[in-house]
């Protein structure tokens, strides 16, 4: 590329993703690397996009999608001195209108987009619509709008690019000239362009641009001219930049044809097109559309719709997500101790090169939002790779943890020594492998007190069940005070039916402090202080199963249970069936009647035709048939102070659902793991459906990115599969009593394919490639534990006709949906529209951001004085959420963190028509207020720099003024100085 773009100054080249082209930059000389600096300065190459990888969009979470961006840009500047104008997103399947706000609010002007379902792209281009500003479902006044061009057909490779002909274009792809390695499906091959043949093939391509030409608006026209896995020859770059050169230079040469052609990058474009219709970039052109909403799911041919990624290998989409928490917990904690290091002058004992560690865990979370990483679509040793690289970085990330949270409880931080060979806490759990569950460490309790360090990575203050794993029945817990706290004990389950010897769980109810570090102290006691136990009934379908139990904890075996069995707390009741241990009702306090909310385990098979449900599609044989296992299932009822369970044990699937009996939001919903393993089946996909008494009809609402809600409608007419979409963090169902939202905490299929249901395909084993370019089935399946939250929420009366914003009522005042549907979502400006409520946001966060239990591995001699840390002074609004607080690196060196951060806030859209009082937490939400100066305890904000969303463009000066305003949904960057 260096070579050949310098041989003519015509040519333009555009790189998107960043991962790649960091290792390539790593590697190349200074001399080489100023040639890359001039002809990105020149504007013949062009960083497209610039993230560090071109992210899938359906199950990438929005905290990884910024992070990936920024990660990028930041390496662009430090690196090359340049800031991407326009967003290229060829090839993640399907599109979500996350991206143009992100791209938007990190000042991106123009972006392209490629897969999305052939009909709407006919469509589009019958209007004339493939271009349009993209604007947010929720904005207000325009300030989201992003100019957007789709391109109108089935690919982005060379033959499905110049015009609507694929054998006419594949001639003009000059990599498969005559006597190379790939030729032309269609049977014409490319023809080298001479003397003698440029006017006859200029003008077969010419009519190709006029005829693709109409299905746009403005004169201007764009012609990718690329594919995967090229440039990478000489050769290909001589034959294509020559051939073409010769075409364009009879094309410019003949005024009658009244064209101008040239080769150009994809901003070359958005700037002739601005231009041609006389507008500055972010402009809306005169005359263009505006739209709305998300472009899911994909379909590309026939019935194949590309749903199937949504569930495919869930076992590393749910790691992305423990790594993400991970990543977020360390980069604050890490910010936090770093700044109060610096303000003691001990930062000269603080491991900085943490940092590097921290550095490297970003870019292995970024690399993993690869539209073939997270998608599940990799070959089965790439997908080992990035499993490595994900388990590293966890590994690595705990470390950061421990040695921030090491300095920050310290009573006298003068004593803080780093011993990297021996940490201060140990981890809460370690995997043996990449490919294998979490195994939780087992505290060993003795007669001096054992400590604990527990660290709540919300910024709101919990109060929580915290569970850790001991080796003796006789143990109480205290806080750092020497108070006892409340606790409950319960066996270790190595089975359905047996327990692990000498080693129990204790839960230990504490309230958290807000981003920060509680102390607990753990005694083994043998008087009446000790943990309370728990009670277990064990049904089991046979009498003659063998069985160990341990005499603490207290196991009544019953025969296979005919009626229901019910747990209770303050705020709600839930029954289950006593033979499946499937959940049955519930009922919230105070209310008459129970809800309807049961659940059954579904399975799909695959086509017997030609085409098969693959890493990509979902194909289903039909409707699901049920889970048919071979035995009953064993079921095991816990009940205890604390939380209350029941568990059942199928042949390939273990289901867990828990009950806290504590005050505030644990309490408020139904806690429900799934261990699925179905190795030994074959085309096989696993569902769990929900079935509820909601009238719901035909709309259901999902969630894009984490980061806003867009309703859906089962479409009757279309076949099964094209009603499944994303579900990163919920799905929702209402009418107008009542919402059930299916909490989760890894992104998965999900449908609702009858009024009250909700279903989530949790794992999916198929044998064959389904011909998209994997050429794989997927065989590689793990024992994968998928974690949900079932939230019943009732709706108050003045939501039968509106649902708004907190403040905003007034402006979002019930415009209506076209029809009186009770479960339809509200609409503006005819815009469907839909929230979460505070308690679902936060729900959301409890499920996704755990407490972390760090044991201090020092047992004897007692270690120093230990303090709880609290870094805030004042509690958060509500719906307030702080992204991220991440430490910029050095401008000198890389491996080093500079004095800076960038504090990324969001601040959430909530539905208030949904019953909020009694909730057990404070929550108080500001108009969009915060006064950032004053939020961090002992630190001061030195000063406070508003940027746009990746720190690459100052946003206004920067004041002396710490306190903001952030509109309701807005994400918000600025750099900031704590000290």
């Amino acid at each position: 590329m260096v070579l050949k773009m310098q041989e003519d100054p015509r040519r333009r080249f555009i790189w998107s993703e960043i991962s790649f082209f960091s290792k390539w930059w790593d590697n190349i000389s200074a001399q080489k690397r100023a040639v890359v600096r001039r002809l990105v300065g020149n504007g013949q190459l062009e960083m497209v996009t610039g993230g560090w990888v071109m992210p899938d969009e359906a199950n990438s979470h929005y905290f990884a999608m910024i992070d990936q961006l920024i990660e990028g840009h930041q390496w662009l500047e430090k690196n090359i001195g340049v800031t991407p104008r326009s967003g290229w997103a060829v090839d993640p399947f399907g599109h979500s209108s996350t991206m143009p706000y992100l791209l938007k609010r990190s000042n991106l002007t123009g972006m392209l987009i490629q897969r999305v379902h052939y009909a709407i792209k006919k469509h589009f281009a019958a209007t004339q619509n493939l271009e349009f500003m993209w604007r947010q479902t929720w904005d207000t006044d325009s300030s989201t709008d992003i100019f957007c061009h789709m391109m109108p057909f089935y690919s982005y490779d060379i033959p499905h690019t110049c015009g609507p002909d694929p054998k006419i274009c594949c001639q003009f792809d000059f990599k498969r000239l005559p006597g190379g390695r790939i030729n032309c499906p269609w049977k014409v091959p490319p023809r080298a362009i001479t003397e003698a043949n440029v006017a006859e093939r200029a003008q077969l391509l010419l009519d190709q641009y006029r005829k693709k030409s109409k299905l746009y608006r403005s004169k201007v026209l764009l012609v990718p001219l690329g594919d995967d896995f090229r440039y990478d020859k000489p050769q290909e770059w001589d034959a294509q930049f020559l051939n073409y050169q010769r075409i364009f230079d009879f094309l410019n040469s003949q005024p009658n044809l009244h064209v101008q052609a040239q080769f150009g990058t994809l901003s070359d474009y958005f700037d002739a097109l601005y231009k041609k219709v006389g507008i500055v970039p972010g402009m809306k052109p005169p005359g263009f559309p505006v739209l709305s909403g998300d472009f899911f799911s994909y379909a590309d041919r026939e019935d194949h719709y590309w749903t199937g990624y949504y569930t495919s290998r869930p076992f590393y989409k749910s790691l992305d997500r423990v790594l993400e928490a991970h990543l977020r917990g360390a980069e604050i904690l890490f910010s936090l101790a770093l700044a109060h290091a610096r303000r003691a002058g001990a930062d000269g004992t603080y491991p900085l090169s943490d940092y590097a560690l921290l550095s490297n865990a970003r870019r292995n979370l970024a690399l993993f939002q690869h539209h073939d990483a997270i998608t599940g679509t990799a070959k089965e040793a790439v997908a080992v790779d990035y499993g490595v690289r994900l388990l590293h970085s966890l590994t690595n990330l705990k470390h950061i943890i421990i040695n921030a949270a090491h300095y920050l409880v310290l009573g006298d931080k003068d004593t803080y020594r780093h011993d990297p060979a021996a940490p201060f806490l140990s981890m809460d759990d370690t995997r043996p492998s990449q490919d294998s569950l979490p195994e939780r460490t087992v505290v060993k309790v003795d007669v001096s007190p054992r400590f604990l360090v527990v660290f709540n990575p919300l910024e709101q203050e919990r109060l929580s069940v915290v569970r850790v794993l001991v080796n003796s029945p006789h143990v109480r817990v205290l806080s750092e005070e020497g108070q006892p706290l409340p606790a409950q004990l319960s066996a270790h389950w190595g089975s359905d039916t047996d327990t692990v010897p000498d080693i129990y769980q204790v839960s230990v109810l504490a309230r958290l402090p807000a981003l920060g570090l509680r102390v607990l102290q753990l005694h083994k006691s043998f008087e009446g202080h000790a943990a309370l136990q728990s009670s277990v009934r064990l049904y089991l379908p046979g009498l003659n199963l063998p069985m160990r139990r341990q005499e603490p904890v207290p196991v009544h075996v019953l025969p296979a249970g005919a009626e229901d069995v019910c747990l209770e707390n303050q705020h709600l009741r839930a029954c289950f069936s006593g033979r499946s241990g499937t959940p049955q009702s519930i009922r919230r306090a105070g209310e008459e009647r129970e809800q309807r909310v049961s659940s059954e385990f579904l399975v799909y098979g695959t086509r017997a035709s030609k085409d098969k449900s693959g890493a990509y599609l979902f194909l289903p044989d039909g409707e699901a048939k049920p889970y048919a296992p071979n035995d009953l299932p064993v079921v095991r009822v816990t009940e205890g102070p604390l939380f209350s369970e029941v568990a059942s044990y199928y042949q390939h699937v273990q289901t867990v659902v828990r009950l806290y009996n504590v005050p505030g939001v644990e309490g408020l919903s139904l806690d429900v793991s799934c261990l699925v393993d179905i190795r030994d089946q074959i085309n096989m996909e696993l569902a769990l459906r929900f079935s509820t008494d909601i009238d719901s009809e035909d709309t259901f609402f999902t969630d894009l990115n984490g980061f806003q809600i867009q309703p859906r409608r089962y479409q009757r007419k279309l076949p099964l599969q094209a009603n499944f979409y994303p579900m990163p963090t919920m799905a929702y169902i209402q009418d107008r009593q009542s919402r059930l939202t299916l909490h989760t905490a890894q992104a998965l299929g999900v449908s609702s394919l009858g009024s009250g249901q909700l279903e989530v395909i949790l794992d999916r084993r198929l044998i064959q490639d389904d011909n998209r370019g994997l050429g794989q089935g997927l065989k590689d399946n793990k024992r994968t534990c998928n974690r949900f939250r079932i939230l019943l929420e009732r709706r108050t009366a003045a939501s039968q006709s509106s649902s708004f914003f907190s403040t905003l009522a007034s402006m979002f005042n019930a415009l209506g949906f076209p029809s009186a549907r009770t479960g339809s979502p509200e609409a503006q400006d005819g815009r469907p529209i839909s929230f979460p409520s505070l308690l679902s946001h936060i729900t959301s966060m409890h499920l996704n951001a755990e407490a972390l239990v760090m044991p201090v591995a020092q047992e004897k001699p007692a270690p120093p004085p230990l303090r709880s840390f609290t870094p805030l002074s004042t509690t958060l609004p509500c719906d307030f959420h702080i992204l991220n607080l991440r430490m910029l690196q050095a401008e000198q060196v890389e491996s080093l963190p500079s004095a800076e951060a960038a504090l990324i806030l969001h601040r959430k859209g909530f539905d208030c028509s949904l019953e909020a009082k009694n909730l057990g937490f404070n929550c108080t939400t500001s108009q969009g207020k915060l006064a950032l100066g004053s939020l961090f305890q002992g630190l001061e904000v030195g000063s406070l720099q508003p940027t746009s969303l990746t720190l690459m463009y100052p946003l206004g000066t920067a004041s002396n003024s710490t306190n903001i305003h952030l509109d309701p949904m807005e994400i918000a960057t600025f750099r900031i100085r704590l000290g």
